[in-house]
């Protein structure tokens, strides 16, 4: 199954090498920017998702040999969605230097880690944003993905309940408890995850893992019917989001789909 990645991307509209380093910056007033107005400016344009220009800041801002553990964790973001993950480590990396209690920053990292292939020093980043913020879902789930890489099915398992435990209607850790072959016994995560709560105020890729997570589990309970229909509808909106790739997406529902009919057979 494809990497399962909990941390926001933004597209760049430009390659990085086409960030200059004699950046012009605009301002109000006739003197150099100081370093709050830089970072302001960077984070209003990160904030309306003007990603051009919020690169052009947090770049302009380290060339000034400024230092804010937030922009350099900002902007490996920004470097992850140009797909630029060395350079990503780097910065965030260097957010950590900064601020070493700065549990996002280690989340990303391990992401980037996770992602250049080196599992385990991404499972030691993990841990250490659970360390320094152990009430946080998002981490807690990110090192249930890693856990399952390794084998330790159990401990993956407990790592996404424990991130279901602290947000009840954080859609990723089911769709990755759902991967899972759980021994949970009361199932209460089961009966949130086919509430009609969960899906309100849910966005379109919560409503996708929500849907694909519930087909999972129908299917493990040989409800074919139902987690057809589930499947159908996540991918239907898995379309709509990747219209390019359709082919993939629909190999992987012929695919379910046919070993629901082989087992079928056999009963």
């Amino acid at each position: 199954k494809k990497k399962v990645t909990e941390v926001q991307t933004f597209p760049v509209p430009f390659p990085l090498d086409e960030i200059k380093t004699n950046i012009t910056i605009t301002t109000n007033t006739p003197s150099k920017p100081s370093k709050e107005q830089i970072i302001n400016q960077a984070f209003k344009f990160h904030s309306q998702g003007n990603i051009s220009e919020a690169a052009k800041y947090y770049q302009y801002f380290i060339n000034q040999v400024f230092e804010d553990y937030r922009v350099f964790s900002n902007y490996g973001v920004i470097l992850v969605g140009f797909g630029k993950l060395k350079e990503a480590e780097i910065s965030y990396l260097k957010a950590i230097e900064i601020n070493s209690n700065f549990a996002n920053a280690h989340c990303n990292l391990g992401i980037v880690l996770r992602d250049l292939g080196n599992l385990h020093q991404a499972e030691v980043s993990f841990r250490k944003a659970i360390e320094i913020n152990p009430n946080n879902a998002i981490f807690h789930s990110n090192l249930g993905g890693i856990l399952k890489n390794f084998g330790k099915l159990k401990e993956a398992e407990l790592s996404c309940l424990k991130a279901i435990e602290i947000n009840p209607n954080y859609a990723r850790a089911y769709f990755s408890i759902s991967n899972l072959k759980y021994s949970d016994k009361n199932k209460m995560w089961r009966d949130n995850l086919f509430s009609k709560s969960i899906l309100t105020n849910k966005s379109r890729q919560d409503h996708i893992d929500i849907y694909f997570a519930r087909a999972n589990v129908l299917h493990k309970e040989k409800n074919y019917n139902d987690s057809s229909k589930f499947l159908e509808l996540a991918n239907k909106l898995k379309l709509t989001n990747r219209p390019s790739k359709p082919e993939i997406i629909l190999n992987k529902t012929k695919s379910l789909l046919s070993e629901s009919d082989k087992i079928k057979n056999i009963e």
